[in-house]
């Protein structure tokens, strides 16, 4: 049986038992059916949901049936208690198949010039209740261009099932509200702005939209010339100090596309511009791809790496023994991870014997750790990015998170539309502080003073 402390629930909320395909369950009360059937292994078709987002049971296909009642949409319909849910049976797979059918009814069959062919949801739902050849005829009257002027987000409508999944990316995750729905029936399509295009729409180029999409309307340029990825490494994004999880998507050893970790506790299946596209740079021509050793002549040699790093150790070992440990001295990266960071002062200290290492952020952020470390004992943050989910008040003090760490300052304009207040004090008119429910545009160099009148 399901428990709430198997799932991590809190053992003290009210509990509702149901039974799911025979399975008895018991969940917090509020919790959907699709979660709730989740939880025991189970799962059903499902085209416009998404974990990231608020249900919003537009497809049906994940419909299931209730003993009593006619089937409902597991996404958004809370667990009733002693209710008896079934998850397939042949009525279930007539309902989904014909849903399909009309929605295949106004899409093209040729997958394979699709980019998505192999991993479109629509395609594995079609397989999946046997549906082969639609009975319904497309009367659209026109079939929408490609738009391929924005450099990373590339638009098929003609491909669009109109589940919205980008639209509500776009306004719940990201908050940019750029998308939306134009149109009605087999006419309905996306626009960005007023119909405008991206970039006069202000897009953030987050790719967000790209990776909710479930079919091919919105893709990337790296899949549409590469294909399928073979391969996916977990790292963490250098670009700024959030610490986003990325998987980086390869094919035949290369770079093909980018995508948020949906376990990343930074990001929770986010990123920004950066991190999303900006990988290019691997495949420069002007990168080196090997250790360069200088020569006398001042030529520079290509050498293995096993080579290159023992003419480090010994060089190093050298002017320590000659000189003593205090002649070295070494400067980490702000940019690098806190393991990274930890292994170089780890490396200076032990191996090289001394302490003079230093970061970036001892000088730049020097006056803000020295006051956090005074009022709160450490010169770190001391809260997570989980807690601005569930603040009533953030003040943001002279920084500018929607363009110095976008990811975070999503998340602040997510809890913002869930309620919470914003005060910016900031001489400058920031993206939040037209957000802000109170914005001080204070003198410049005056943020101490205005901060002490405070208390």
């Amino acid at each position: 049986m399901i428990t709430p402390e198997s799932t991590g629930g809190p053992a003290s909320a009210p509990q509702i038992a149901c039974t799911i395909d025979g399975h008895q369950v018991r969940v917090p009360e509020g919790t959907t059916v699709l979660k709730a059937l989740r939880l025991i292994g189970k799962d059903v078709p499902t085209l416009c949901y998404s974990d990231r987002m608020v249900p919003f049971g537009a497809c049906r296909t994940c419909l299931v049936e209730v003993e009593g009642r006619k089937p409902v949409a597991s996404c958004h319909t809370p667990v009733g208690e002693g209710a008896k849910y079934r998850t397939h049976s042949a009525l279930l797979t007539r309902l989904r198949k014909n849903i399909t059918e009309l929605v295949v009814s106004d899409h093209p069959l040729e997958c394979l010039d699709c980019s998505a062919n192999g991993r479109c949801e629509l395609q594995t739902l079609a397989q999946d209740v046997g549906l082969r050849t639609p009975r319904y005829e497309n009367p659209r009257t026109h079939n929408p261009h490609k738009d391929d002027s924005h450099p990373f987000v590339k638009l098929e409508m003609d491909k669009c099932i109109g589940c919205a999944r980008c639209v509500r990316a776009c306004d719940e995750v990201q908050g940019s509200f750029i998308l939306a729905m134009e149109g009605r029936g087999y006419d309905t399509r996306v626009i960005a702005g007023n119909d405008t295009g991206f970039e006069e729409a202000n897009c953030a180029s987050c790719g967000q939209c790209v990776i909710e999409c479930p079919v091919a309307a919105l893709s990337e340029p790296g899949l549409r010339e590469h294909g399928k990825p073979d391969g996916t490494v977990t790292t963490t994004c250098s670009y700024c100090g959030v610490g986003c999880s990325l998987n980086v998507n390869t094919k035949d050893g290369r770079v093909v596309n980018i995508e948020p970790n949906p376990q990343g506790s930074a990001n929770i299946g986010h990123t920004c511009v950066k991190g999303r596209f900006a990988h290019q740079f691997a495949h420069s021509k002007d990168r080196l791809t090997s250790p360069l050793i200088r020569q006398p002549d001042g030529s520079f040699h290509e050498a293995s790496w096993d080579e290159a790093l023992d003419l480090i150790a010994t060089k190093f070992s050298e002017i320590k023994k000659k000189y003593g440990p205090e002649s070295f001295a070494a400067i980490s990266s702000s940019r690098c991870t806190n393991e990274e960071n930890y292994l170089m002062q780890k490396f200076a200290r032990v191996v090289m014997g001394t302490n003079s290492i230093d970061n970036c952020s001892r000088v730049c952020h020097s006056p803000s750790a020295y006051a956090l470390n005074n009022a709160l004992g450490t010169g770190a943050g001391t809260n997570s990015f989980q807690d601005v989910h569930l603040s009533d008040v953030l003040m943001i003090v002279g920084a500018n998170p929607t363009e110095a760490h976008p990811v975070f300052g999503s998340r602040i304009r997510q809890a913002m539309l869930a309620g919470c207040k914003l005060i910016v004090l900031d001489p400058r008119n920031t993206e939040l502080a037209t957000w802000a429910d109170i914005h001080l545009p204070l003198k410049p160099g005056s943020n101490v003073a205005v901060i002490n009148a405070m208390q």
